[in-house]
């Protein structure tokens, strides 16, 4: 008698195949469902890093570009401070643009124009481009100038709401 040969699996066979693939999906999608969570978490932290370091930027390259003796520092309170300067840099595409620092509702708002602002001079009817640094619970400047009065320089303390706290020492580099 010849031994016939098996064409195919047995429904048993198949049985126990569909249960062991189940049983693995359930695992590979709990995996799954983790790393899209974990992803998600560390996409938010990244784009919080990545607008610290907008803000460390702009305000790096607005000081040290900062124009000699084109400066007022406002202290208006213990944890606000007014800034008004003109600088040679510029996010709006002006030629030595005036800067100022506002803190205002608790934003810290970064102010470009044209003409010269001061603390007593400053009006909403300039011709101004107005950014949002956002949601701020400190920003104070500290100005420190040499014995010899050649060289400035700037620390920048920001405590943002949202984004990361830094601390920033610049020395301006347009100098007499």
């Amino acid at each position: 008698m010849k031994k016939r040969l098996r064409n195919a699996f047995t429904l048993i066979e198949i049985i126990i195949a569909i249960t062991i693939l189940s049983i693995m999906m359930l695992y590979l999608y709990k995996s799954y469902a983790s790393l899209n969570i974990s992803n998600e978490f560390y996409q938010k932290e990244a784009a919080k890093i990545k607008e610290t370091k907008l803000k460390q930027k702009i305000l790096f390259l607005d000081f040290s570009l900062l124009l000699f003796g084109e400066h007022e520092i406002t202290k208006s309170d213990k944890k606000e401070d007014t800034v008004f300067l003109q600088t040679s840099n510029s996010i709006h595409g002006r030629i030595n643009p005036y800067v100022g620092y506002i803190v205002k509702d608790s934003r810290l708002y970064r102010i470009e124009s044209y003409k010269k602002m001061t603390a007593e001079n400053f009006s909403s009817e300039r011709v101004v481009d107005i950014d949002d640094f956002g949601e701020v619970q400190k920003f104070r400047v500290y100005e420190n100038s040499s014995d010899n009065q050649e060289k400035l320089y700037f620390l920048i303390d920001a405590a943002f709401k949202i984004s990361s706290n830094f601390l920033l020492k610049v020395r301006s580099l347009n100098e007499y």
